[in-house]
């Protein structure tokens, strides 16, 4: 039922896709003058060593001794066989999926914060500013920041804000600030708090607000959960130990599957397989992003630069974006409400090598009921994007006969969203 590795095989290294690119990425262009941006420019929000990983062409990062001891607190993860879930469904498919919703904050989110909050605190930072959607990231914050002595302010998007206070409860257990988005402590998110002091929020005015927080306060950076390289080289950890557990279980997978917002889940899982894919040895390989169809970023959006923030702060980077300034309807999958997706994920779309699928939200929790009656586990409805992308699939190998093997990243649980869960039990969830 599942496969398990002990803490001397959690991966000593991160990976680093860039050097496997079919095309060198565009790169950011500073905001002002619209010329590619200096490193030198980065430095501003975030310390040398995450602007180091951020621009690496090296392949293999080292993880930190710091970093590995508390990622030994949940890792490595669970590779589970939904055995329960195919009887269901009556598929000749094998399904697969990586369990991050075992770690302290319930996501795969501390990969990545842990390390920032390390490299923040060797480079002399005391605080961290970050926002947060679901509220996933803006937990893990908060909880690797403990460990480092650093204090966490985190903006948390308004709807997510008012829709599960579990989560800022949880936040604020671990010594974090919490903000609800927009507000009236910046100029960022002033002017929308000022027209309406009930605005829904976005992960982009988040975002604005947060960096605004950075920049003016003496010792204090700026902390990203998704989109930026360095983001996705933390979060390949979950991809390489899957690699080793899918050899000991015998299989290699046709369908690699996460859900998508910014991209870290998805590339965190997914580039260790892609490698495979982009070297030639796996050519047939098909790795699938799914997202919101209220947010459809990569189905629907535009390849071209694009601000990450609302506000316009952040550079321009080049992406598939549905504008800075797009607001999503307030879906329960907050950590999926973002205009923009991952440089390097968007490129290995734009160039074929992966594709991507959108789904409604009662289409979404349809699978994360049945999920969660089959596997047991009560999944986040971020995740279970993935899980609907995952049984579709199952379900034409019972049409067609065919034995795939499917591989996807559970990456959090949904034990703080069971009000979502509720209002689509009661039939009360918007199809949105």
């Amino acid at each position: 039922m599942k496969y398990l590795l002990t803490e001397d095989k959690i991966p000593q290294k991160w990976f680093n896709i860039v050097p496997y690119l079919p095309k060198p990425l565009d790169p950011p262009l500073d905001p002002q003058t619209k010329e590619p941006l200096s490193p030198d420019k980065l430095l501003a929000i975030f310390p040398e060593p995450i602007v180091e990983q951020e621009v690496s062409q090296e392949e293999w990062i080292d993880i930190p001794q710091e970093v590995l001891k508390i990622y030994s607190l949940w890792r490595p993860t669970p590779l589970h066989r939904a055995r329960n879930l195919e009887e269901y469904l009556g598929t000749p498919a094998k399904i697969f999926y990586k369990n991050e919703s075992v770690s302290p904050p319930g996501s795969h989110k501390p990969n990545t914060a842990v390390a920032q909050a390390y490299y923040n605190k060797i480079s002399g930072v005391k605080r961290l500013t970050t926002e947060t959607g679901a509220g996933q990231w803006g937990s893990s914050l908060a909880f690797a920041c403990q460990f480092f002595g650093l204090e966490c302010e985190v903006f948390m998007v308004r709807v997510s804000y008012n829709q599960k206070p579990y989560r800022r409860i949880l936040m604020e257990t671990w010594g974090g600030k919490v903000v609800p988005s927009p507000s009236p402590y910046t100029q960022a998110g002033k002017r929308f708090y000022d027209e309406n002091p009930e605005h829904s929020g976005s992960l982009g005015i988040a975002i604005s607000e947060a960096i605004e927080s950075a920049l003016s306060s003496k010792d204090t950076k700026y902390s990203l959960g998704s989109v930026l390289n360095h983001v996705l080289l933390h979060q390949t950890i979950i991809g390489l130990e899957a690699k080793i557990q899918m050899e000991m279980a015998g299989y290699y997978p046709d369908y690699v599957i996460g859900c998508i917002g910014g991209g870290s889940n998805f590339a965190g899982l997914a580039f260790p397989f892609l490698k495979d894919k982009l070297t030639g040895e796996k050519p047939n390989l098909e790795v699938i992003a799914v997202e919101p169809k209220a947010c459809p970023t990569l189905t629907e959006g535009e390849y071209r630069y694009d601000y990450g923030d609302t506000v316009g702060l952040t550079p321009l980077i080049k992406m598939h974006t549905l504008g800075h300034g797009f607001v999503p309807p307030p879906i329960h999958a907050g950590g999926l409400r973002y205009h923009g997706d991952a440089p390097l994920v968007c490129l290995l779309y734009k160039e074929g090598y992966i594709s991507a699928s959108a789904y409604k939200q009662r289409e979404v929790f349809e699978a994360a009921l049945t999920f969660a009656r089959t596997e047991g586990i009560v999944p986040a409805p971020e995740s279970s994007h993935a899980i609907r992308k995952a049984i579709d699939i199952a379900l034409e190998c019972k049409k067609t006969g065919k034995e795939k093997v499917i591989l996807f990243n559970l990456s959090g649980h949904g034990y703080f969203d069971l009000n979502a869960y509720d209002m689509f039990l009661r039939g009360q969830l918007p199809d949105t």
